[in-house]
């Protein structure tokens, strides 16, 4: 199965907050960090708020953190409801086209066992297992770039 980007994204937004030193963060800082525009960032981010695993900040040092403890967020809930009801293929759809061998057909079985697996595999970790590594996280995220002309000066 492959996630979605829209999926992929939020599961890095929330990495990213997680890891976030001060425990908040901005749009515009995980847009930087991982190169993705900040226009699509913010539908990620609604999503991941009407979920209640976002919180917005406002004011001066306002931004987004997150609104539950790390261990508290369930990926496996996470991707269910950012993937929406998708399913792995044609037949699984109810849009009105019946499949010849609907019932007898072994392959939707095997692939909704799939499926099936590969969510009980994602409800078996939190945010929090996957930020276990914070340090590393916080080196490779979290790092503020040098201003150009600092560059030019070193040099």
């Amino acid at each position: 199965m492959r996630l979605t980007r829209f999926t992929e994204y939020g599961l890095r937004v929330l990495m990213y907050t997680a890891s976030a030193p001060a425990g908040r963060t901005t749009i515009a800082e995980i847009a930087q960090a991982f190169s993705i525009s900040q226009s699509h960032l913010m539908k990620v981010v609604h999503q991941l708020g009407r979920m209640g695993v976002l919180a917005n900040v406002r004011g001066r040092n306002g931004g987004i953190r997150l609104a539950a403890d790390p261990s508290a967020i369930n990926v496996g809930s996470v991707v269910r409801v950012t993937e929406g009801t998708g399913r792995p293929a044609e037949c699984f759809e109810s849009d009105g086209r019946p499949c010849r061998i609907a019932g007898v057909c072994r392959l939707e079985r095997a692939l909704q066992k799939a499926l099936d697996a590969f969510y009980w595999t994602l409800d078996q970790v939190t945010l929090a297992d996957l930020v276990s590594n914070k340090e590393v996280l916080v080196a490779g995220l979290h790092r503020r770039p040098k201003p150009q002309a600092a560059v030019a000066a070193c040099q």
